[in-house]
């Protein structure tokens, strides 16, 4: 059977980031009468080998419960009210304080509540949410120990979703499932062909030449122009990220730190700091808009643009349910900054998400461009198809290629949901790739997989974007559209390919 997780190949084995620890079900009454863990997991791998990814909306009622009741006993829940029309596209502009939306919440919170007083009397609505009211989106986790719940309320018009939120299939190597995507030490042996050195004294990544950037750094560097990136966060041990960011030739701009993580739930839950505990956001960050200065390290793509670096998650598996309220919230906080334009996601999962996909819908309806990894295989999964949220049509996913530009990276996705390609890996290695900013110290580091390739892609946006202000997502798209390397012929695998940045900053539109 088939795995599917998204990770990235950056030293899988140096650092680890721990997940948290569900629950278990010594507080459950109807822990034996639970569809078994093995059974749950055949049913997701069934359905994984048709569909590629796995919703919710597939599951009988009873998988669906028993998954929660292995996990966490907490369900997401999107709701709506009866006059709702059009969710995706109007998400943005609902008022869910207002007494129609209040009611639809409500009524939804009293069916719960009346179901889990059958098992105990003196449950109170309080007791169903470990999170708290909804804020922002018309969604909400609720603890839910009622089987009989789950049919009523999905015969409800108000559901829009009713999830799992935590459950995951687990890999069989603990090692490889703690380290997703983490790791991010100094290389102090660099192919001294893979670099070359400019002023005023920074490292520029062989892979930049591919995309012809330093050319379009003669038209635009990224001024006045926000990435977002979604991630780890940004290392505070990472100078480069911090106290130097407007070092060398990168003056006159800003980096802002911030985490949308919790740890725990209840009245243990606690919001964790902004700082890169993994590697990989620092990675990321380093090869968007890490600065053009004087330590030697690795310059970013747009090392003239601001960043927002968004602690979201604890490594690029999206799994947990603090994970995924973690990157629904950084969407909205990133999609309500009318400076950010590009907001860029290395990360993912095999399981689609309702809670993220509000996310998703908020941001984009709010004009931002979504870049998302289209997926990285380890060694213990197989390669497969785009995953989420790259699969979803209000993100552009991205891949990488080798140098050859029609291969894809050893480690790559791909497929007929690609948007673009970037060049990241060397033909004839598979750990001479992208160069970026690394954990720590002032000396680069390899990095691989879509991973890297969306947040160099985000880089060139970013370009775009200062080359033409006020440009809107659509023109900035076609701009990379029309000047990528298979342009007008779509590949249905890699998507339009790999982009000429300087063609692109240098369109009239």
């Amino acid at each position: 059977m088939k795995k599917f997780f998204l990770g990235c190949c950056a030293s899988l084995l140096l650092f680890s980031c721990a997940k948290e620890v569900n629950p278990t079900l010594d507080d459950v009454a109807q822990k034996d009468q639970l569809t078994s863990k093995t059974e749950i997991d055949q049913h997701i791998k069934t359905v994984m080998d048709r569909d590629g990814i796995y919703d919710w909306k597939h599951a009988p009622d009873d998988i669906l419960f028993s998954a929660a009741m292995h996990s966490d006993s907490i369900f997401a829940i999107g709701y709506q009210t009866s006059a709702t029309d059009d969710m995706e596209n109007n998400i943005h502009l609902i008022d869910i304080k207002s007494a129609e939306w209040l009611s639809a919440r409500d009524e939804v919170l009293d069916i719960i509540l009346k179901n889990e007083q059958e098992l105990n009397p003196e449950t109170t609505v309080l007791d169903l949410l470990p999170y708290g009211y909804p804020e922002d989106l018309p969604s909400m986790e609720v603890r839910i120990t009622n089987p009989a719940t789950i049919s009523i309320l999905r015969e409800m018009d108000e559901i829009r979703y009713l999830e799992s939120i935590s459950y995951f299939l687990a890999p069989d190597n603990a090692v490889e499932r703690s380290s997703s995507g983490c790791g991010a030490a100094p290389n102090y042996n660099l192919n001294t062909s893979d670099y070359t050195t400019i002023s005023p004294w920074t490292k520029r990544s062989w892979h930049h030449a591919t995309s012809n950037v330093p050319s379009a750094w003669n038209t635009t560097r990224g001024e006045g122009v926000t990435i977002a990136i979604i991630d780890t966060g940004t290392s505070n041990n990472q100078d480069n990220l911090g106290s130097q960011f407007t070092s060398g030739y990168s003056s006159g701009r800003f980096v802002q730190k911030y985490s949308t993580k919790y740890s725990g739930s209840w009245w243990w839950k606690s919001l964790d700091s902004p700082h890169d505990q993994c590697g990989h956001g620092t990675q990321m960050a380093g090869l968007a808009t890490a600065p053009r200065g004087t330590d030697g390290n690795a310059v970013g793509i747009a090392y003239k643009s601001n960043l927002i670096g968004i602690r979201a998650v604890e490594d690029v598996l999206i799994n947990t349910g603090n994970e995924k309220r973690g990157v629904r919230d950084a969407l909205t906080l990133a999609g309500n900054r009318s400076d950010v334009k590009v907001i860029s996601m290395s990360l993912g999962t095999p399981f689609s998400s309702g809670t993220v996909r509000d996310g998703i819908y908020y941001a984009y309806n709010r004009g931002k461009m979504i870049l998302a990894a289209a997926g990285t295989s380890f060694s213990w999964s197989s390669g497969f198809g785009v995953i989420f949220p790259a699969n979803m049509s209000q993100t552009y996913a991205i891949t990488g290629v080798k140098e050859s530009s029609n291969i894809k990276c050893n480690t790559c996705h791909s497929g007929s949901q690609v948007d673009f390609t970037m060049v990241m890996q060397r033909n004839a290695s598979t750990s001479r790739n992208a160069l970026t900013l690394a954990l720590t110290a002032n000396q680069p580091t390899y990095v691989s997989g879509s991973s890297s390739a969306t947040a160099s892609v985000a880089g060139i946006a970013a370009l775009i974007y200062a080359s033409h202000p006020g440009a809107t997502r659509w023109q900035v798209y076609n701009a990379m559209r029309q000047q990528a390397s298979y342009y007008p012929n779509k590949s249905s695998s890699l998507g339009w390919g790999y982009i000429d940045a300087n063609a692109a900053v240098n369109m009239s539109f």
